[in-house]
């Protein structure tokens, strides 16, 4: 169990970390806000990680039996597929950072933030198609109803952190990791971190 519950927190944690738009969006709300508000907006990031991370639990448990006949070739497909959102991630990390707009001028309150950040983040597909390659790929191994609940509460957990963290360096170092440096640092670290899991059931 203790083994799933790591699976879920790097998984939840390599998926969260990189700072694009989303996260950007979250520091600069937060620097001009407040903390609550800008905890609320991460905390609606969070609840679809977890949610896309029940979703592909679920769906792997669905249809593990009927695809066992060509297992093989799906972790293989599913290492290819989190080689290349890893490749992405690196690529979104090295190239230039895109003009943004933080919606200063709404009037912004702890409920319109998490409801904005769950439509903005419910619309990104990777991050399903991440859960779902990393469940069905091999690199968490999840038995029974009890595993596949502590994996999901784990995935919350890290995106839940790192988001609140997010919001909390909105004043200070909210500008460095939301600046080309920060950018950088962390989307590398994660894309070292989705390349160890996609490449992890072939060791």
């Amino acid at each position: 169990m203790l083994d799933v519950l790591l699976s879920g927190l790097v998984t939840g944690y390599a998926i969260a970390v990189p700072v694009g738009a989303v996260a950007a969006l979250i520091v600069t709300l937060s620097a001009r806000t407040s903390w609550t508000v800008g905890a609320a907006a991460g905390l609606g990031v969070a609840c679809v990680d977890g949610l896309y991370a029940a979703v592909a639990v679920i769906a792997g448990r669905a249809v593990a039996h009927a695809l066992k006949p060509v297992e093989s070739v799906l972790q293989g497909i599913a290492v290819a597929v989190l080689l290349l959102i890893a490749g992405l991630t690196l690529l979104h990390a090295l190239r230039p950072a895109p003009g943004r707009d933080d919606g200063a001028g709404r009037t912004w309150t702890p409920l319109r933030a998490w409801a904005t950040f769950v439509a903005i983040t419910a619309v990104n597909p990777a991050t399903v198609v991440y859960f779902a390659a990393i469940v069905l790929g091999g690199s968490v191994h999840l038995h029974g109803l009890s595993q596949g609940a502590v994996f999901i509460a784990a995935a919350f957990a890290a995106s839940a952190s790192w988001q609140v963290l997010v919001a909390s360096l909105g004043s200070g170092l909210g500008h460095w990791i939301s600046g080309p440096r920060g950018r950088r640092t962390t989307g590398i670290l994660a894309a070292v971190v989705i390349a160890a899991l996609a490449l992890r059931p072939l060791f």
